[in-house]
């Protein structure tokens, strides 16, 4: 069940209206991703109709426009959903496991890994090597830092130091990156700026095939996984006298973020804020119980950056630009909000 405290309390009426709610708003969720998607074939420097796309996306031997729609349209289109999913669920299991409503991916250095790692690889010259070793750089960057938290905290695995301990890294690691981007040349300072602030330019096909496996793999992973932030909620004790193994939980909900988070940054660049909004909206739309949030969360992300990369592509034409400006300029200030509301 959605809400399975509730259900013992107000007994399995209460219980049904509140799972009704969570599978409603998760339907509506769906149904404006399908109808936002076909909003953003349809939209571009060249605007078409639907009937165009249609025709282009099942008989492109007789559409004018099936190179635009199926080269460049339909992989950006689908690397935002799936970036924005994967971020939208790393970040609700971060706030899960650290019980902290501000937490994300940023804020325990995973991005910031990452970064790092993607722009050491350009500034030391490894774009000469191909640009397809970018991702796998950035996910092994974010994969280190996620192992040097996890022996820097040791056998005492808990929240309060997980997120400390991350904090101080992210600060490193974000200084690191800094230096790495002063002492560059200003074309791969130029290159791993964009990078570093989240664009899905000119994204193909092959990048929709290095993050798909992440993220049907990751995604319901997340979800069976999902019952277990809810009895960590409880507190430790009462986690362990149900039987579950706080620790290895722990552990493994924060590999899978790592998995998540890591993917979509390595593919997308250092995308911020999805993590910490998408969570935060989802609770407003569903019932109590992370088992309904997981879905939630991820349509949201990927609602939040399908919508940020068709504003960069269309407000300022014939310009395009980093859907991470648009995601940076809602997200920082609801991050102010909530830090006044916690407050």
């Amino acid at each position: 069940m959605t809400a399975p405290l509730v259900l013992r309390v107000a007994g399995g009426r209460l219980a049904w209206r509140l799972e009704r709610r969570t599978l409603a708003a998760t339907l509506g969720l769906a149904v404006a991703l399908v109808a936002s998607a076909w909003l953003a074939l349809c939209l571009g420097s060249q605007p078409t109709s639907s009937a165009q796309v249609w025709q282009a996306l099942w008989f492109p031997e007789r559409s004018e426009i099936a190179l635009i729609v199926h080269e460049i349209r339909l992989p950006r289109l689908l690397l935002a959903i799936l970036v924005g999913a994967c971020l939208g669920t790393a970040g609700l299991l971060m706030q899960g496991l650290v019980r902290n409503p501000l937490a994300s991916p940023d804020v325990i250095g995973i991005t910031g890994g990452a970064s790092l790692a993607a722009v050491s690889f350009l500034a030391l010259g490894g774009g000469a090597l191909g640009e397809a070793w970018l991702p796998a750089v950035a996910l092994g960057g974010a994969t280190l830092v996620a192992l040097g938290i996890i022996a820097l905290t040791g056998r005492g695995l808990g929240p309060a130091r997980l997120v400390l301990i991350g904090i101080g890294i992210s600060a490193a690691l974000g200084a690191a990156t800094t230096l790495v981007l002063v002492l560059s040349p200003d074309t791969t300072a130029m290159q791993a700026y964009v990078w570093l602030t989240g664009s899905l330019y000119a994204a193909q096909w092959r990048e929709v095939a290095g993050l798909a496996p992440w993220a049907l793999i990751g995604l319901p992973l997340a979800l069976g996984l999902a019952q277990r932030l809810d009895v960590l909620a409880l507190g430790d004790e009462m986690a362990i006298g149900l039987g579950t193994a706080v620790r290895g939980s722990r552990l493994a909900l924060l590999l899978l973020a790592v998995a998540l988070s890591g993917a979509a940054v390595a593919f997308a660049g250092g995308l911020a804020f999805i993590g910490l909004l998408a969570p935060h909206l989802a609770r407003r739309l569903v019932a109590p119980g992370h088992v309904g949030l997981v879905p939630a969360s991820a349509l949201l992300g990927a609602l939040i950056l399908l919508y940020a990369d068709l504003l960069g592509r269309l407000a300022f034409l014939p310009r395009d630009l980093p859907a991470g400006i648009f995601v940076a300029g809602v997200g920082a200030p609801f991050l102010v909000y909530l830090l006044y509301r916690w407050r």
